[in-house]
């Protein structure tokens, strides 16, 4: 407290707005309305709105408890924190009963964001929404284009910190692709950091990447310098601990989420992994050491397009790749929130979802969630006829999915906007990836990017099919007849063959 008044004053704010209270109860106290000015039945009318951001878990549930006894109903807590979406539907739970209202409000936008305004994503009942959403709206970042604030009420429940934790993870495969991206300009292209700047200025300025924070910020970095007037991005230790020391879990919960909702979310998982094997330096260097003695694996070497006549057409080839990863990962990300939606039942507007994403936020993105903005408009209309026909699609039990067409549940790579756009961009992410393999840097955000996207739209054949036929061999696992039967949904195969009798030790 005595750190926030001092920078109250160095920042001159009215500091008779700013209120130092002992403890809970003569917070509360200090929030009630007089008593000459309104009845009882008025005061209720008022409900006291408190606003949280501490760390998830513990010092959450700690907050809470110590606030509860102080509260009636009606009143509206707002959990401002990184806190995981179980958690906040178990407290939901605790004081619904009493009336009190546990807004789960994910925000976005880092520290900078109390100046500039976050990106503010709650969830909860209906009427803790509406009780919190004008002073949510005051607070955030409004986006540029329309003027609106990038506050809006995401559905019921845990839904709010729901999207905020895949926002995170969609944030670290951006990061990841961008920065594996950053080495080949640098390391492997042997450009100035003073010329990548540059570079990713004019990726932010218009095109694909228009108007993308990350991208934004590279630029700034690229261009900062320390006391000596030396790049200060050359004294950061390439070493990501965030994650290790579990100060934030919601990169670590996306992932657990893409698993256990089996949602292919390769370039989320790939980024955080990569971050977590970043983390422990003098490991790696034991490792190194290893793998050294053995193989003689060298460092890598400069890019063999390198050469002064075909840097520019590389660096072209690296917007486009930036591209490819950044849209795949929205896709990836928006798909995990989808099967959560759907098994929860809260029945989100993603349309209206992605103003959350329009400013104040880390994965702002313009052209992106335009783009996507578009094709979740577009399905909203195409459901609108069809229920306005009195037609409702059905698929039978075991039916044929070959048919052309989105069908309810399908993913993003499934629009044919998406679908064109990461069509027309997986050439230049492949020549990236082959010359990065080639000259030995690690690209693991970008090549499980390429990867993902051709095992995800192969039709036939993958190697799965030799998988599928080990797992019925040793546990029977059974299997579809790819001559016979239809393509069907993804469940347990009709057919086991017994590739070998099984016999005891006796050979019975």
């Amino acid at each position: 407290m005595d750190t926030l008044e001092q920078q109250s004053k160095d920042i001159k704010l009215d500091t008779t707005k700013l209120h130092r209270c002992k403890d809970y109860s003569e917070v509360c106290k200090n929030l009630e309305e007089p008593p000459s000015s309104s009845t009882k039945q008025q005061q209720q009318q008022h409900p006291k709105v408190f606003l949280l951001s501490t760390p998830h878990g513990a010092p959450a549930d700690k907050c809470v408890e110590s606030l509860s006894p102080h509260l009636r109903a009606g009143d509206v807590i707002v959990d401002c924190g990184n806190e995981h979406w179980r958690n906040t539907e178990r407290r939901q739970r605790a004081l619904d009963s009493r009336g009190i209202h546990y807004v789960g409000c994910g925000v976005s936008g880092g520290y900078q964001s109390a100046r500039h305004g976050p990106s503010m994503a709650p969830g909860g009942s209906a009427a803790g929404l509406a009780a919190a959403l004008p002073l949510l709206e005051r607070m955030a970042a409004r986006d540029a284009r329309r003027g609106q604030p990038c506050a809006v009420p995401v559905g019921p429940g845990g839904s709010g910190h729901y999207v905020k934790m895949v926002h995170n993870g969609i944030e670290q495969a951006l990061m990841s692709a961008l920065a594996e991206v950053w080495m080949l300009l640098t390391a492997g292209l042997g450009l100035a950091h003073d010329e990548v700047a540059g570079i990713f200025e004019s990726w932010n300025r218009d095109g694909p990447l228009e108007n993308s924070f990350l991208v934004g910020i590279g630029a700034r970095i690229e261009r900062a310098k320390d006391s000596d007037g030396r790049p200060q991005v050359d004294r950061v230790r390439d070493k990501v601990t965030q994650d290790v020391t579990e100060e934030e879990g919601t990169g670590t919960w996306t992932c657990g989420e893409a698993v256990a909702l089996h949602v292919p979310a390769a370039s989320i998982v790939s980024a955080h992994l990569f971050r977590c094997a970043s983390a422990d330096l003098a490991r790696r260097i034991r490792n190194r050491k290893a793998a050294a003695s053995e193989s003689g694996n060298s460092e890598p070497s400069r890019l063999s397009c390198a050469v002064r006549e075909s840097k520019e057409e590389f660096v072209e080839v690296l917007r486009r790749t930036t591209y490819f990863c950044f849209l795949a990962s929205f896709a990836q990300g928006l798909d995990l929130i989808r099967a959560r939606d759907r098994r929860e039942g809260w029945d989100l507007d993603y349309a209206r979802l992605l103003q959350l994403w329009r400013g104040g936020c880390i994965i702002q993105a313009d052209h992106i969630v335009d783009l996507l903005e578009g094709v979740f408009l577009r399905r909203q209309q195409q459901q609108q006829q069809q229920q306005n026909e009195g037609e409702k699609k059905k698929k039978e039990e075991d039916g044929d999915d070959e048919d052309e067409g989105e069908g309810e549940d399908d993913g993003l790579l499934s629009s044919p906007e998406v679908g064109r756009e990461l069509a027309a961009h997986f050439p230049a992410a492949k020549e990236a990836v082959l010359r990065a393999v080639e000259a030995d840097f690690p690209v693991p955000a970008v090549s499980q990017t390429l990867e993902h996207y051709k095992y995800a739209t192969a039709a036939a054949q993958l190697p799965t099919q030799f998988m599928e036929a080990q797992l019925d061999y040793f546990g029977q696992h059974m299997f579809d007849d790819a001559r016979d039967d239809p393509v069907g949904r993804p469940e347990k195969g009709r057919h086991h063959f017994e590739w070998q009798p099984a016999r005891g030790i006796s050979g019975k």
